[in-house]
C-alpha cells in the first residue's frame, strides 16, 4: 500500500492525519492480570496518539508470570526482620498467602 513511501514522507501523512507516535525506552512492560502476569522482556514500546485516543504498541519477548501475593520487597524486609534465608521466608509466605506480620512472627518462634 505505501511501498514507495520513504519513513520521512509516512511520518509527515502521519502527521496530517493527527496521528503522532513516540518511541518510549522501557526495559520491561509487567500487565497484571487476576491471576497471572505477563512479562514483555526487551520490548518495542510505542505510544499512538490519535484522535485524543492514546494506545501503545508493544512487542518483545513474552513470559507469563504465577501472580504472586506477596513481592520481593515483602520478602526482603521478613528477611531482615528474622534473619532467616530466602527460601525460609518465600516457603512461609507461600504457606500464609503472603501475611507478612504472620510471617515475621512465625519465622522468629
Amino acid at each position: 500500500m505505501f511501498g514507495n513511501i520513504n519513513p520521512s514522507q509516512m511520518k509527515g501523512m502521519m502527521k496530517k492525519m493527527g496521528i503522532a507516535q513516540t518511541d518510549i525506552k522501557a526495559e520491561r512492560v509487567i500487565i497484571e492480570c487476576g491471576d497471572k502476569n505477563i512479562v514483555i522482556e526487551n520490548p518495542s514500546v510505542m505510544k499512538v496518539s490519535m484522535q485524543g485516543q492514546v494506545s501503545y504498541q508493544i512487542s518483545g519477548d513474552e513470559i507469563e508470570e504465577e501472580k504472586s501475593s506477596f513481592n520481593e520487597e515483602d520478602v526482603k524486609m521478613v528477611m531482615e526482620k528474622t534473619g532467616k534465608s530466602k527460601e525460609e521466608v518465600e516457603e512461609f509466605l507461600e504457606k500464609n498467602e503472603g501475611d507478612i506480620a504472620a510471617a515475621i512472627i512465625g519465622l522468629k518462634s
